[in-house]
């Protein structure tokens, strides 16, 4: 059932998804079950097909479930331009999507590229955020403020260079397989970054948000600090991300702050660990 208001609603079998307009672009959006809403946020390479395994169990919950495929991602649009994928628009795509849906507050989970979307969203339009999850990723006040994590996030400025798009598709996309490493996803990745243009776009977050001056200089992120409850997880296998850059982010959280660590399981923490996860998103939502 649609909340009041809405012009999308759940679809009939799972996973399906519909078209939903925000401003100048669609999303494809996955949007199941009813109650309180949980949106779901992805990063790259990524799409909605990363909750998979979240999308059931919170809806069989007693969740509305919404998760888009951000813009560039999945079968969402993929507008040109480094400067169409700054935080500030993927903010303005979300609060566009729960508007469409008729939803005043939802609950925010997000991943990687989606963790800082949600930091954002939580951050900038407190109303609009009930609680947050943010995984893998901290605030991004702390997320670059040691070594250790700079030397981690090395890969974020080669993404941002303009050779990029030949440097990881060469060779059958040798070095994309190699920084990914045991992903489950691997294949669905290179499928999906195949495409037209859609290498591009994953790239463009990179381009659009990250610069030399950044990791020369430290997180300065300029966010307020977080005022809803909100819960930070970690899982100890990330090959990219510390789990101090997420420790620290108590310090950017006014509200109820909560840290869990997933023991075992790789960067994806949602495939890698999907009964684990789901555990503590049900739990935390309640």
């Amino acid at each position: 059932m649609n909340a009041p208001g809405s012009t999308f609603g759940p679809p009939s079998t799972d996973l399906e998804a519909t078209r939903v307009t925000v401003g100048e672009i669609e999303l494809n959006v996955i949007d199941h079950g009813e109650g309180d809403a949980v949106l779901l946020l992805h990063g790259f390479p990524d799409s909605a097909q990363l909750w998979r395994r979240q999308i059931p169990a919170l809806r069989d919950a007693g969740f509305r479930v919404i998760a888009p495929d951000l813009r560039g991602f999945g079968q969402s649009d993929a507008p040109e331009g480094a400067e169409s994928y700054g935080l500030a628009a993927v903010v303005g795509d979300v609060v566009a999507l729960l508007d469409a849906g008729g939803v005043e507050r939802a609950h925010v989970v997000g991943h990687d590229w989606g963790a800082a979307a949600a930091w954002g969203l939580g951050a900038l339009l407190p109303d609009r955020v009930e609680r947050l999850v943010a995984l893998s990723v901290g605030h991004p006040a702390t997320f670059l403020g040691t070594m250790d994590q700079r030397a981690l996030s090395w890969y974020m400025l080669l993404f941002a260079r303009p050779e990029a798009e030949d440097i990881l598709s060469r060779e059958d996309w040798r070095l994309f397989r190699e920084w990914v490493g045991a992903a489950k996803d691997v294949e669905r990745y290179v499928a999906d970054l195949s495409r037209p243009g859609r290498l591009t776009a994953g790239l463009n977050w990179y381009r659009a948000n990250v610069s030399a001056e950044s990791f020369a200089g430290g997180s300065a992120s300029g966010l307020p600090p977080v005022e809803c409850p909100t819960m930070g997880v970690w899982s100890t296998e990330d090959f990219a991300l510390g789990e101090r850059q997420m420790t620290d982010s108590a310090s950017s959280v006014n509200g109820p702050w909560r840290y869990e660590r997933i023991e075992g399981a790789g960067h994806w923490m949602a495939l890698d660990a999907p009964d684990r996860l789901n555990e503590l998103l049900l739990d935390f939502l309640g």
